[in-house]
């Protein structure tokens, strides 16, 4: 397997924040993502019990696989990073889980989606948000800055996921939580029918299995890994939920 070069990363980059700003363009006039996306997109909103009380504009805009609000365990006073934020439903949830002594940052590339989430947030009228403008590669937060880190089914959109998770981790508190949801190939699944799969699920830079995730989340310095499979979402491909946890304490490296 070829290691991916920076000019790879940046070009993948580009072309998932060119097609997520077209979504958002679609929401933001007012139109339903799966009336136009295709069937790459089976993705949405489907995973969470109806509230009327958030905007319409940030259910249509959801492409997710999960609800990680299910399983990160918010609490009120808490900050939570959720990472590519979208229209923002997951941190609109989030926000009212904290309250207001909590705070809910959401971070995207897309500026349209920045623009749609806001407007959602000012809708849903959540004050303790913060959208910013970055990439889920190089997290725009100091070290150790939040409580719990959600995303769903964004993980798998980056073409270096080891360094994704990594950044989690860094800016995490001791302690801290991951709980996210994204997509995972089937062991022994490849080649032409594996890209085929991924194509349809919208996975723009491919997935990895459960064994290869659970590695990268070791190396990145989590523990109390769990990765749960859910659902399928094509053929070889799964949704699952991923939860991990940072330690209190650095793992002394003499440790099994």
């Amino acid at each position: 397997m070829t290691e991916t070069t920076p000019r790879e990363i940046d070009e993948q980059r580009a072309k998932v924040v060119d097609r997520y700003s077209g979504l958002a363009r679609q929401a933001l006039a007012g139109q339903g993502l799966a009336e136009t996306s295709g069937p790459e997109d089976c993705l949405g909103a489907t995973r969470y019990a109806p509230d009327e009380t958030v905007p319409d504009t940030a259910l249509r805009a959801s492409l997710g696989c999960g609800n990680p609000l299910a399983v990160a365990d918010i609490a009120a006073g808490e900050t939570v990073l959720d990472l590519g934020s979208g229209g923002g439903l997951d941190v609109i949830l989030s926000a009212r889980r904290t309250g207001p002594a909590g705070k809910v940052y959401g971070l995207d590339a897309s500026p349209d989606m920045l623009t749609l989430a806001r407007a959602n947030a000012q809708r849903a009228g959540v004050g303790n948000v913060e959208f910013l403008h970055g990439h889920i590669e190089d997290i725009p937060l100091r070290d150790g800055e939040v409580d719990v880190v959600i995303s769903n089914c964004v993980v798998n959109l980056s073409a270096d996921k080891p360094r994704v998770l990594a950044e989690a981790f860094r800016v995490l508190k001791p302690g801290g939580r991951l709980g996210i949801t994204d997509i995972l190939g089937d062991d022994g699944f490849d080649g032409p029918e594996k890209a085929a799969a991924e194509r349809q699920a919208g996975c723009a830079s491919g997935t990895i299995t459960t064994s290869a995730y659970r590695d990268q989340l070791l190396t990145a310095g989590f523990t109390a890994i769990t990765i749960t499979s859910t659902h399928q979402v094509a053929a070889g491909l799964s949704s699952a939920i991923v939860q991990a946890t940072k330690p209190v304490a650095p793992v002394s490296a003499e440790m099994p």
